[in-house]
């Protein structure tokens, strides 16, 4: 009798995705970061330069575990801690999962994936982040890929920017996947504030930086023509194994 075929699991979509990110970051000079999911409410909101009354630390947007403490709502607070522990320069890139009281819906998680990154030295300017993210999204996404930043608020960074990038889909011709205008937004990026150097303790006036972050679910939607994030969650092998990677 013939044996039983072998079932072999393989890489999650977004595992890969995540992995291939930060393989690019690695090749251009950064380190890759890790920090707790749990976090206090300083790393996470204070040391950020989220003021008191925003509405992201009630615990109708967050997940509070006690006093104080609180899951993740981004990777962010890996960037205070990196900062604290190190002397510029500084080239990390920090993946991990958030937590945040979003509804499930096609297009939101309560858990995802995140990609952080953080640049610090003397001297770096906007210049050098729109350089290595578009550097990044030609890696990722094609060398045909055309990128465009437009202006955003973050607290932790001033002044702070949306990317898109052409649809990689659609070749920016127009589809359902990019909403039939051509790009993609895949990433908030900005310039440090000065007020989170204080907070690490580092000369606002010797040193500057950039970070960006990023959502990996949502670039594998984006590359893949996905259109429902949930799929990701539901563990239908039918799905997974269409983009099952090497284990």
């Amino acid at each position: 009798m013939p044996a039983r075929p072998a079932v072999r699991g393989g890489l999650h979509l977004v595992t890969q995705v995540v992995n291939e990110i930060c393989e690019i970051f690695l090749e251009l000079g950064f380190t890759r970061a890790v920090g707790p999911e749990a976090e206090t409410e300083w790393y996470n909101f204070g040391a950020l330069n989220f003021p008191a009354d925003h509405p992201a630390i009630d615990a109708q947007d967050s997940f509070y575990l006690g006093d104080g403490v609180l899951l993740r709502t981004h990777t962010s607070p890996v960037q205070i801690r990196v900062m604290e522990r190190h002397t510029p320069p500084i080239r990390v890139v920090s993946p991990g999962q958030c937590y945040r009281r979003d509804p499930f819906d096609p297009s939101h998680s309560p858990v995802f994936e995140q990609v952080e990154g953080l640049v610090v030295d003397e001297g770096i300017s906007f210049v050098d982040l729109k350089a290595t993210l578009s550097t990044f999204a030609r890696r990722f996404f094609g060398s045909e890929t055309r990128t465009r930043f437009s202006p955003s608020f973050f607290p932790f960074t001033e002044p702070s920017a949306d990317m898109q990038v052409t649809c990689s889909v659609c070749h920016g011709s127009g589809c359902p996947t990019c909403k039939h205008s051509g790009w993609l937004e895949i990433l908030g990026a900005g310039m440090v504030h000065p007020a989170v150097f204080e907070h690490c303790r580092l000369d606002p006036e010797r040193y500057t930086g950039f970070a960006f972050g990023m959502g990996p679910h949502r670039i594998a939607m984006a590359r893949h023509g996905i259109p429902d994030i949930r799929l990701f969650f539901e563990s239908d092998v039918r799905f997974l194994a269409q983009f099952a990677g090497p284990r």
